[in-house]
């Protein structure tokens, strides 16, 4: 990565990265600080782990990127709250990248970057990567890396995600009542289109590899419909097309639900015929 000299005023960037200080924010972080092109101006890692006692994330900073680090504590609220707690530490600089911890960045990111910023107009509030998941070849996907590939096509994901400081500061900002890193990129994203501001597709690519996670994960990612409940009573029940979001298999899940409680009050009536039926 060059000096960041070679950028024009309009076009420095932070870097923004809230951690749970997983292994693969070393990876992150040596990617992004081996990566060809104009450096950013500064990297801020938001520490947003419960105890930040074990471990100290600037050991995971490369030399190359010390001077130019700041690590701000969070409050363990969520990658909502992380994100902003990092883009207002990262001081008057006119655009900020977020990244995830588990992300690479490519081998000629920050050029790439460089050529996306110059193509912004006044209006363009953000502008995503192309995001790449590689998935295991000999076999067929599990359910948890069929969702992770899912990020390779959504919109406006923060896995890479560039705003510009001022959009940030018109509307405020991430919703912190979105706890997960689920659809607090959406709702931020059609705030942004209801202000008037405009969202781009990048060239840059960055890779999301499928990280470890245990066989309940599928699970645990049911909490998100949360947060798609949030997401109508803030946005309208058809967000989801304006935002380009896949609804999942929530419209099924609801169907068969609904259709085994109604089995089972069928049953308790002594009503056998339509009790098999939804059964």
């Amino acid at each position: 990565m060059t000096d960041t000299d070679a950028l024009a005023p309009d076009a420095e960037y932070a870097v923004v990265i809230p951690t749970l200080g997983r292994p693969s924010l070393r990876t992150c972080l040596h990617a992004l600080a081996e990566a060809a092109g104009p450096g950013p101006v500064r990297v801020v890692l938001v520490d947003d782990r419960p105890d930040r006692s074990r471990t100290f994330l600037t050991a995971d900073v490369p030399p190359s990127l010390r001077s130019r680090t700041l690590v701000v504590p969070g409050g363990a609220r969520g990658p909502a709250a992380a994100r902003n707690l990092g883009w207002r530490a990262a001081g008057d600089v006119p655009w900020i990248v977020f990244l995830d911890d588990d992300v690479v960045p490519g081998p000629t990111w920050a050029d790439d970057l460089t050529l996306d910023l110059a193509a912004a107009t006044d209006r363009t509030a953000g502008i995503t990567a192309r995001i790449e998941v590689p998935l295991p070849p000999d076999r067929r996907p599990t359910d948890w890396e069929r969702n992770t590939a899912g990020l390779a096509t959504a919109h406006w994901i923060t896995a890479d995600m560039a705003y510009r400081r001022a959009a940030l500061v018109a509307v405020g900002g991430f919703d912190e009542r979105f706890r997960r890193a689920f659809r607090e990129d959406a709702d931020l994203a059609l705030r942004l289109l209801d202000a008037g501001w405009t969202l781009t597709g990048g060239r840059r690519t960055t890779t999301h590899p499928v990280r470890p996670a245990g066989r309940w994960i599928s699970v645990r990612l049911q909490a998100g419909n949360a947060d798609d409940v949030l997401m109508t009573r803030l946005h309208g029940r058809h967000w989801w097309r304006r935002a380009e979001a896949s609804r999942g298999r929530l419209p099924v899940h609801l169907a068969v639900t609904g259709a085994g409680v109604t089995a089972l009050g069928c049953a308790l009536l002594g009503r056998h015929r339509p009790a098999a039926a939804c059964a």
